[in-house]
């Protein structure tokens, strides 16, 4: 098992270092305008010429992505070349916003496809084909109109919510979950969609097992065939599924941030590409992947833990 984490922890390492040499790379590649952004279009060419060395853009690729790396190593993410501020406070005060929406979607996906997808496995027939409607709508409607319309309805029209706006859980309990009650909805329709089917299909072919048919005979009630052996068995693809909705969710995120004006890490990096902010890009990019490096660690670890063959492959 420790050698199953290391290989994977080692993959994860890679992958971090490769998104954050890509980033920075296609950032490069469209930095010309960045000092003119920063010193204003009244700037002289000298004056221009001067804040590219003082940023290092006047430095080979390597040598920027050697040193961006030397300092986040050791913590540091660098400084906001429009403001001076630390990228990692900046970004450390996005980070549970993000994570509120990602996790709170994941949850609430997830309770919904089990209930959903155990039931149409089990029950079959109208259940199951009512599963299957609910599921090709989920996946017509993307998130950001789903998104439009609850603000439309909900919160302009009903009143039930506001439309925009994050307040933290420090603040408010209520007030928190109300700020998120609409971006995770938005996001979970189209997750339970994926999910619950996936949910569907790995109950169908476990319960079409020869083993099932054994225990049923030895007397076990089907409640305890069902959960504590079918799901078991069931979870790993389920898990799978579920890793990828998570990575979807994040890119997801940037999009519902924006519209509902959420302060998290897709925003605050949208509005650092559209004017060339490069180490702030950089370190909303590493620190989503560092998130989902984490997640996909946790979910291999739990698969590892409920089929010990995964360990092996």
């Amino acid at each position: 098992m420790i050698s199953y984490i290391c290989r994977r922890i080692g993959a994860g390492l890679v992958l971090i270092a490769c998104a954050s040499f890509i980033v920075l790379a296609l950032m490069l590649a469209n930095s010309e305008n960045v000092a003119r952004n920063i010193l204003g279009d009244e700037a002289s060419l000298q004056q221009l010429a001067a804040k590219k060395v003082e940023l290092g853009l006047d430095s080979p690729l390597l040598f920027q992505y050697g040193q961006w790396l030397f300092n986040a190593v050791q913590g540091d993410l660098g400084k906001s070349w429009f403001n001076a501020e630390s990228v990692g406070y900046l970004l450390l005060n996005r980070i549970p916003v993000t994570l509120s929406i990602a996790v709170g979607t994941v949850v609430a996906s997830t309770l919904v496809s089990l209930i959903m997808g155990v039931a149409a496995a089990v029950y079959r027939g109208w259940l199951d084909r009512v599963l299957q409607i609910i599921s090709v709508v989920g996946l017509v409607f993307p998130g950001f109109w789903l998104a439009l319309v609850m603000i439309v309805k909900v919160s302009i029209e009903w009143g039930l919510v506001p439309a925009t706006g994050y307040i933290t859980f420090a603040q408010s309990p209520f007030g928190w979950m109300q700020s998120l009650l609409l971006p995770v909805f938005s996001l979970a329709i189209g997750a339970v969609a994926g999910l619950s089917q996936q949910v569907r299909s790995a109950t169908i072919g476990v319960l079409e097992m020869d083993f099932v048919r054994t225990l049923r005979s030895r007397g076990l009630s089907e409640t305890s065939v069902l959960f504590r052996h079918v799901l078991r068995n069931a979870a790993p693809p389920t898990l799978t599924v579920l890793s990828l909705n998570f990575i979807g969710l994040m890119s997801g995120a940037v999009m519902i941030e924006q519209v509902f004006a959420l302060p998290g890490l897709g925003s605050i990096a949208v509005e650092a590409t559209g004017v060339g902010d490069i180490p702030i890009v950089v370190g909303a990019v590493v620190i989503s992947v560092v998130i989902v490096v984490i997640v996909n660690l946790v979910i291999d670890l739990i698969n590892g833990w409920l089929n010990p063959k995964v360990r092996l492959s």
